[in-house]
């Protein structure tokens, strides 16, 4: 348990430099949050519309292969919107019967790439597209790990590659005793985050 809680204590570390890059990035791409909105120094913005691809550009460059393929890539867009749908439906209905704090949606879904003066119209929606879909995965994996937490947090036999969060919580394959004894407590843990 001892070499568990040093673990968690260096992500938490890791999580207090990632916060710190993100500020330094700030700073060296000259941009700013004022008044919740994101904002370029001038000169800056200046420069990365010089630096815009024409669209015609763009299309002249493009390989065949990849513009043939674009209709497939977006035709994922009706079943992301439908699982969006679904999930946050799902948990308006079933979190609140279980005590489970609802996920905000926002946390994850960040479409702000199309802001971007040297993005033509096409790599605006290009950016939107995979901000959205991989923002709404992300958080239909919180939806479903709070829901995993709630009713099953056991860990699996083999090793899981890049579990969620919440997975190293959970308890051993195959201890009967400790499922017995914690899924009380991670499921009072969870209703309790929303108390924080």
């Amino acid at each position: 348990m001892t070499r568990m809680l040093e673990v968690l204590e260096r992500m938490r570390e890791l999580e207090a430099d990632l916060e710190q890059e993100v500020a330094a990035a700030q700073e060296r791409w000259h941009y700013s949050f004022e008044a919740g909105k994101l904002r370029f120094e001038s000169e800056v913005r200046r420069q990365h519309q010089l630096l815009k691809t024409s669209i015609a550009r763009y299309l002249r460059e493009s390989d065949i292969p990849s513009m043939v393929s674009a209709p497939i890539v977006y035709s994922v867009l009706l079943p992301f919107f439908l699982v969006d749908i679904w999930v946050s439906l799902y948990q308006r209905i079933c979190f609140p019967i279980y005590g489970i704090p609802r996920v905000r949606r926002s946390d994850y879904i960040v479409v702000d790439r199309w802001k971007l003066a040297y993005l033509n119209t096409i790599e605006k929606a290009n950016c939107d597209y995979c901000s959205y879909a991989n923002g709404l995965l992300a958080y239909v994996r919180e939806v479903t790990a709070r829901t995993e937490q709630y009713w099953c947090p056991i860990k699996h036999a083999r090793r899981v590659h890049a579990p969620h969060a919440r997975y190293r919580h959970f308890v051993d394959y195959g201890d009967a005793e400790g499922y017995k004894r914690e899924l009380p407590v991670l499921r009072d843990a969870l209703q309790k985050e929303k108390r924080r």
